[in-house]
């Protein structure tokens, strides 16, 4: 009997084998042609130490899906032109959904997370059949007028101002839609497309990290009406062992201050939402700051304390994390001209460090959440490539 005979079993596990080594190469090399604006076949190869056929085969299988293209030449350094290979950026698309108490936000993002298309809807919420059908039609709407090809759509993902369960399924509480013991409605229910629901701060953490190489742990503190956030290690969230980290909001700021929404006193949400300045206005948060940058009195003096207060928060999470601060949600769009002056608050208050550089502004300036929740199909697609 020939001893280097292989069974069955042996058989199909090396096949399973070769296959899933090919489909890593393919994953890798489609990652960095991804990651990069162009490349040439001996640059890929250079770079991932793969011999020229292999990496030659699957650019065939990657183009023939519709994923790469050969975009131009390189210019000739004595042979023949390299031909130069990008990524489709619309071959697939994700379609992302922000669902708050006054209004929706849908945006359409493709494989960079650039959002393609955007638009906001004026709905109060209710916790209704009619409300979810709305959704439903919204959303086959916004795809059908986008004039993309409808297989391109890798899924929908909704944002929600609320702590989901442990199955990503159902919304447990949310106070800002009125929300508790699960008694939130199925908002999947009338999308025809695959469906993943996410915390509207942490889908807005997560854009924030998206295709970010130099940051890996980051606090993100959401700043709008309510005042949320996501805890970001290794670029990857950290839900808590309760679905509930990252409840900045409530975090007790000053004893016996303020009543919050909540019904608590002295949280964070309290002194730091957004609606704590669009409150003193009579158009809003631009209003707000529109004011505020032509000298108005009342607004200086209601930003001094605003900022004084998000200085205390802002040291609190750096003690509390060591790693960089990412100011976000509606607030963030508006702080980039004053964030030197809020580092230097932050820093008179940090026992170990001398400035505030490591307080940043988002980069998602607008639908952030929404965006982030889109990105979440993005990534898994990605990485079964």
């Amino acid at each position: 009997m020939c001893k280097n005979k292989k069974n069955g079993a042996e058989m199909i596990y090396e096949k399973t084998n070769n296959m899933e080594v090919k489909r890593i190469n393919r994953n890798r090399i489609f990652r960095l042609i991804y990651k990069n604006e162009k490349l040439s076949m001996h640059e890929i190869a250079s770079c991932l130490g793969m011999s020229l056929p292999t990496v030659g085969q699957n650019l065939k299988i990657l183009q023939s899906e519709g994923l790469i293209t050969e975009n131009g030449v390189f210019e000739s350094t004595g042979g023949r032109k390299a031909k130069a290979i990008s990524c489709i950026k619309d071959a697939k698309l994700a379609v992302g959904l922000d669902i708050t108490n006054n209004h929706l936000s849908l945006v359409l993002v493709n494989l960079s997370g650039e959002i393609v298309k955007s638009t906001r809807v004026a709905k109060i919420f209710e916790n209704s059949q009619d409300y979810i059908k709305e959704i439903g039609e919204l959303v086959s709407g916004f795809i059908e007028t986008s004039n993309i090809d409808k297989s391109k759509v890798l899924g929908v993902g909704i944002a929600v101002p609320g702590i989901l369960s442990d199955d990503k399924q159902t919304v447990v509480y949310s106070h800002a839609l009125g929300l508790a013991d699960r008694n939130g409605p199925d908002f999947t229910k009338n999308i025809s497309y695959p469906s993943v629901l996410s915390n509207d701060a942490n889908a807005a953490g997560f854009a924030e990290l998206w295709n970010t190489e130099a940051v890996k742990n980051a606090v993100y503190l959401s700043l709008s009406n309510t005042v949320g956030g996501s805890i970001l290690l290794d670029n990857r969230l950290y839900p808590g062992d309760n679905q509930r980290s990252s409840e900045f909001g409530h975090m007790t700021l000053e004893l016996n201050g303020r009543t919050c929404y909540c019904g608590k006193r002295g949280c964070l949400d309290a002194y730091c939402s957004a609606s704590v300045l669009s409150n003193g206005t009579d158009e809003g948060l631009y209003d707000f700051f529109d004011l505020l940058k032509k000298g108005g009195k009342k607004q200086e003096k209601m930003w001094k304390e605003y900022l004084s207060y998000l200085a205390v928060a802002v040291n609190n999470l750096r003690m509390l994390f060591d790693c960089d601060v990412i100011l976000g949600g509606y607030i963030g769009a508006y702080i980039e001209e004053y964030v030197d002056e809020l580092r230097l608050l932050a820093a008179e208050g940090n026992t170990f460090e001398p400035d505030g550089s490591y307080l940043k502004v988002c980069r998602n300036k607008r639908e952030a959440a929404a965006v982030g929740v889109a990105l979440l199909h993005i990534e898994r697609f990605l990485s079964q490539v």
